[in-house]
C-alpha cells in the first residue's frame, strides 16, 4: 500500500512508520515545516519525508494530489502535552487539518483512513467508558479531538468509506518525548535518582507502542468493521503513579525514595483513567500484550543503548549507570 503518515516526526508516528516499512508498505512521512527529523533519520532513504503545513489547505491538496495515498494514518496533533496551550493552533491542527485532509483524500478515494483520537475525549469519568458513551472533553485539545472523531463518523457513514478512529490511552516506549513521565523516569534513573512527582494515586492506562502499532494496522486492514467505528486502544488496566515508580526503581536500580507532590497536578489529572478495550478485541481481534514492566524495560534498554540521545533527555550520568538490580 501507499501509506501516508501525518505527524510522522512524533513519537507514535515514527514508530508506525517503522512498522509499516517492516510490513513492506511504501511510506510517505509528513512533518511540519522545520520539524525535527531525529526520529526519522534512522530510516534513511527507505521513506519519503515531506514538509506540509497542515494549517494550509492548498498545501494539503497539492501533496495529496501528488501522492494519492491508499492508506492514511492521521497522527498529527497539538495540545497533547502540558506545554502546548495555544488554543488557535490546537483547533487548526486537530480539527481543521483533519477535515481538510479527509476531504482531499476522499477526492481520489482510499482503502482506509485511520484517525488518531484520544482518551481525553471522555473527560473525567468514574469508570472505563465505552465508545458509545457521551464524551465530556475537558480541555481545548480534547474538544477538538472529539469534534474530529464525530466528523469522521459522519463522513464515513454518509459516503460509505472506511474511516476509523483509535482513541489512544497513555502510549509509551522508545523514542518518546523527553518531557513525558516514562522517559523522565528512565533519564533520572540513569543518574540514580527520581524526578519531581505528582500525587502517588494519579492513574493512567499505559499501552506500549508495539501494541499501538498493531492496532493501527488492524484498523486499516479490517474493512469489514462498521463505518465510522471508534475503538479504545488501552490495556484495560489502571496503573497508579506509585506502581509505575516502583517498576522504575526495580528496573533502574534506584534506591532513592519518591518525594510525592513535588510536581503540580495537571488540569486533566483524574482519579479514574482506564480503558474498556472490549470492542477492539471483538471487532479488530486486538488486545494489548505488553504490561507496564515489559514496556518500561524496552524503553530503558533503548535509552541505555543510545547515549547519542542522552543530551535530548538532559542525562549527565556516565555510561554503566542505571542498570537493573
Amino acid at each position: 500500500m501507499r501509506a501516508l503518515v501525518t505527524g510522522a516526526g512524533g513519537f507514535v508516528g515514527s514508530h508506525l512508520v517503522g512498522t509499516l516499512l517492516k510490513a513492506g508498505h511504501d511510506v510517505e512521512a509528513w512533518i511540519r515545516p522545520g520539524g525535527d527529523t531525529w526520529r526519522l533519520d534512522r530510516f534513511g532513504d527507505a521513506i519519503q519525508v515531506r514538509e506540509v503545513d497542515l494549517r494550509d489547505g492548498e498545501a494539503i491538496d497539492r501533496a495529496v494530489d501528488e501522492l494519492r495515498p491508499e492508506w492514511i494514518f492521521h497522527l498529527a496533533a497539538h495540545g497533547a502535552y502540558s506545554w502546548q496551550r495555544d488554543s488557535e493552533r490546537i483547533m487548526q491542527t486537530n480539527l481543521v487539518a483533519f477535515v481538510r485532509l479527509l476531504s482531499a483524500c476522499e477526492r481520489h478515494g482510499f482503502a482506509a483512513f485511520v484517525n488518531t483520537g484520544s482518551s481525553s475525549e471522555y473527560g473525567f469519568q468514574d469508570h472505563a467508558p465505552r465508545e458509545t458513551e457521551l464524551v465530556e472533553p475537558n480541555s481545548d485539545y480534547a474538544v477538538m479531538k472529539a469534534a474530529a472523531t464525530l466528523h469522521g463518523r459522519f463522513v464515513s457513514t454518509r459516503d460509505d468509506m472506511h474511516i476509523v478512529t483509535l482513541r489512544l490511552y497513555s502510549v509509551f516506549g522508545p523514542w518518546e518525548e523527553p518531557g513525558r513521565l516514562m522517559p523522565t523516569l528512565v533519564a533520572r534513573g540513569l543518574e540514580g535518582r527520581l524526578p519531581p512527582l505528582v500525587a502517588p494515586d494519579t492513574p493512567r492506562d499505559f499501552v506500549s507502542t508495539r501494541d499501538v502499532d498493531r492496532a493501527f494496522l488492524l484498523a486499516a486492514e479490517r474493512t469489514d468493521v462498521a463505518r465510522g467505528s471508534v475503538f479504545n486502544i488501552g490495556s484495560g488496566r489502571q496503573t497508579t503513579l506509585r506502581e509505575v515508580v516502583e517498576v522504575a526503581r526495580a528496573e533502574m536500580g534506584i534506591t532513592a525514595e519518591p518525594e510525592w507532590g513535588t510536581e503540580p497536578q495537571r488540569q486533566w489529572d483524574a482519579t479514574v483513567w482506564v480503558s474498556d478495550p472490549s470492542r477492539a478485541a471483538q471487532d479488530l481481534g486486538w488486545v494489548a500484550e505488553d504490561d507496564v514492566a515489559t514496556g518500561f524495560a524496552a524503553l530503558a534498554d533503548w535509552l541505555r543503548e543510545h547515549p547519542e540521545n542522552w543530551p535530548r533527555f538532559n542525562i549527565s550520568a556516565p555510561a554503566g549507570t542505571g542498570r537493573r538490580s
